[in-house]
């Protein structure tokens, strides 16, 4: 069982408080938008004919609450782990179950935070936030699908606009306060608490959970999802009990996932009486997962701690995970610089015959640490045959091209993935290396404006098309385009600002 179940130590406090301070301060514009919200919704007087989420947080603002509320967590808040197999493994699996919804319409988007403490939260507009610490403390990848499953209904059914909804009018300003508050109850309750605004807290507090009705229907809607996608369903009510265990052993430190998801005996006792009504199905995790589980083992701590720990794994003979455990102590020899210890665990693998993403990534890493670049290169050029789709593979191979001296080859990877990957910020970003290297200072400037516009900066996005303009070099029809993205931002900004007036 992680540690992440029982007291934080001192250095945990102590970086708990950093995160406090940096949460609080990403949360204020939040709050600001919301309140910015407040009066239209206020202003329109629709009756409440039942849907209050539609009266009180349409779905459009849920989008706009949310895609601000992301951009505060990307730029600010310093547990944002942008780390792409992990991202890409806890996509993959999110979109395995959001593919079962019946709310086709619903866009979601995962991220993970490396955070110890056991915790996933879902934002408006379906931006839906994993801890590394859930990651760890998940038994099973179906444990770990069925949080996710949970926190997918609360956004399909739109817990936090109902949530909104079902007081008031005259209470919306402080009921919006209190979103902001569930949104930042991530690690403790001092972190919800600094959200709050002065003299609100005592009456919001009691309001900082989900209702005990909106988390039924999440377990309700989550078994479903959970079951159409093959996961084993009792791994739900599993790890929930297991929550509400450690919840009591440690009252004052308890998972903060119980903060804004309050359990009950009477909540769990629903849960397993609707899973006995469902058939029994057992399910194996998948590769991946333990993958992911062993890279973040691997990579916390001192290099020699992690060494050590998978090494007595691997002496225990409890090789249920031995592929796991081999290529986390690959990578734990990889942070020590034991290449010769690495390359061991290597073999090893290759001789078990894993096959996975990760582990041709951590292959090429391998390879270019010890300064075999061509070595690194034919690794990742094979794994994309095998791995299309992995966007990880196809990061490290534009970065691989630009260490070895290639950016014509990194910019052709890189525009081949973006036709296939519009929206790929991190490619954008890597585009726009390409051109720097290049020297090519009109497409530098117009890339990176992407990289902004994605970001939710248009100031900053119309700045660097400025530069693209002012750049001595590029063509009639580079320069064509860069004019014409440019008054499409400023169109886009306009109308931004015109609807802030109107609110």
């Amino acid at each position: 069982m992680p540690a992440a179940f029982g007291p934080a130590g001192g250095g945990t406090e102590e970086r708990n408080r950093y995160h406090t301070r940096m949460r609080n301060r990403l949360m204020a514009p939040l709050l600001l938008l919301l309140f910015w919200f407040a009066p239209a919704v206020l202003a329109n007087g629709l009756p409440d004919l039942g849907e209050a989420s539609q009266v009180y947080l349409t779905p459009a603002m849920e989008q706009r609450i949310g895609a601000q509320a992301m951009q505060e967590i990307r730029l600010h808040d310093p547990t944002y782990f942008d780390d792409p197999e992990i991202t890409g493994y806890i996509n993959q699996l999110g979109m395995r179950l959001v593919a079962q919804s019946d709310d086709a319409g619903q866009p979601f988007k995962f991220f993970v935070l490396k955070d110890p403490t056991i915790n996933a939260f879902a934002m408006p507009g379906g931006y839906v936030g994993v801890h590394t610490g859930l990651i760890l403390a998940a038994h099973s990848e179906s444990e770990l699908a069925s949080v996710l499953a949970h926190e997918i209904s609360h956004v399909t059914q739109h817990h936090m606009a109902r949530q909104l909804g079902i007081q008031s009018q005259a209470q919306l300003p402080m009921l919006l306060s209190m979103a902001v508050a569930i949104l930042a109850a991530r690690s403790n309750s001092d972190v919800s608490m600094g959200a709050m605004m002065a003299g609100q807290a005592g009456a919001m507090q009691h309001q900082l959970a989900y209702s005990r009705d909106f988390e039924r229907e999440a377990d309700r809607m989550g078994l479903k999802l959970l079951e159409r996608a093959g996961f084993d369903v009792r791994a739900m009510a599993t790890f929930f009990k297991r929550l509400q265990k450690n919840g009591r052993l440690y009252e004052n430190n308890a998972p903060s996932y119980l903060l804004t998801h309050p359990l009950t005996t009477e909540r769990i006792a629903d849960m397993e009486n609707r899973i006995a009504t469902m058939p029994y199905r057992q399910v194996a995790d998948s590769l991946d997962f333990q993958l992911v589980r062993a890279k973040l083992q691997a990579e916390e701590g001192p290099p020699g701690a992690a060494v050590a720990a998978f090494t007595a794994r691997l002496q225990a003979h409890k090789f249920g995970d031995e592929i796991a455990a081999r290529y986390g102590l690959a990578r734990a020899q990889l942070r020590a610089k034991n290449y010769a210890a690495a390359e061991l665990q290597m073999g090893e693998l290759r001789r078990l015959k894993a096959r996975s993403a990760m582990i041709e990534s951590l292959a090429a890493q391998l390879q270019m640490d010890q300064n075999d670049t061509d070595g690194a290169l034919k690794t990742l050029r094979a794994a994309q045959l095998l791995y299309p789709h992995e966007r990880a593979l196809a990061y490290a191979l534009v970065d691989d091209l630009l260490a070895a001296g290639q950016p014509q080859q990194a910019l052709r990877v890189a525009t081949s993935e973006l036709q296939n990957y519009p929206s790929d910020l991190r490619m954008h970003s890597l585009q726009a290396k390409t051109y720097a290297a290049l020297g090519k200072h009109l497409e530098q400037h117009r890339a990176l404006a992407e990289v902004y516009v994605l970001q939710g900066q248009l100031p900053a996005a119309i700045e660097q098309l400025h530069l693209a303009q002012r750049a001595d070099d590029g063509d009639f029809y580079a320069r064509s385009a860069v004019d014409s993205r440019l008054r499409e931002l400023k169109q886009r900004q306009a109308r931004e600002a015109k609807d802030a007036k109107q609110k």
